[in-house]
């Protein structure tokens, strides 16, 4: 898991105002998700964090941000993976890709994408080391646990539960397998196309 020394550290490097329309900014501090406009939301810190404990970043990674939103959680993670790693966030509100990618401007190792209709991820991107998924899924997105590269990590809320899926390496005698555990409940905007 991500140490809680990165975590405090990529939270004081990284506002959540900064991310917030104007008019809720004063908000940015309670523990509780904000409107960010055409309805989705920037999620609640202590939510954002528990995701990122579990996620278990590490310098020098290749991070997919699924429901990006805002911006905040990409630009989190891209404090993580530091200057050698790279974060690729989707989001399917072109408002919001534009928002975004104008709060991110500036950050080399960041790069954020209009959803594809019908299409879950950037499948063209992959594998990946990591996916954070920012919205709730209605059922287990195996396709995205197809953009993992070996011994990735896929964290979901599936169905108001938390899940963490880590890809296990194929062997000369087995196939890859994807462990699955379950980390509570945690209310969030829908996952379209999950």
């Amino acid at each position: 898991m991500t140490p809680a020394t990165a975590l405090d550290e990529a939270f004081a490097a990284v506002p959540r105002a900064r991310f917030l329309p104007e008019d809720q900014r004063r908000f940015a501090a309670l523990d509780s998700p904000l409107p960010i406009g055409w309805g989705q939301t920037n999620s609640q810190p202590s939510t954002v964090r528990a995701m990122l404990r579990l996620l278990d970043v590490a310098p020098g990674q290749r991070v997919l941000d699924v429901g990006c939103g805002s911006g905040w959680t990409t630009a989190l993670l891209a404090h993580l993976v530091g200057p050698n790693g790279a974060v690729l966030g989707v989001e399917r509100v072109p408002g919001l890709v534009a928002r975004a990618g104008a709060a991110l401007d500036g950050l080399a190792t960041v790069s954020v994408h209009q959803a594809l209709e019908g299409t879950l991820g950037l499948p063209s991107d992959a594998p990946f080391d990591r996916v954070l998924v920012s919205a709730g899924a209605s059922r287990f997105p195996g396709e995205l646990v197809d953009q993992l590269g070996d011994e990735g990590v896929l964290v979901v809320p599936v169905a108001g539960e938390m899940l963490r899926a880590r890809r296990t390496p194929s062997g000369p005698t087995e196939p890859a397998r994807t462990e699955v555990t379950r980390h509570g409940g945690y209310s969030f905007v829908p996952l379209i196309g999950g």
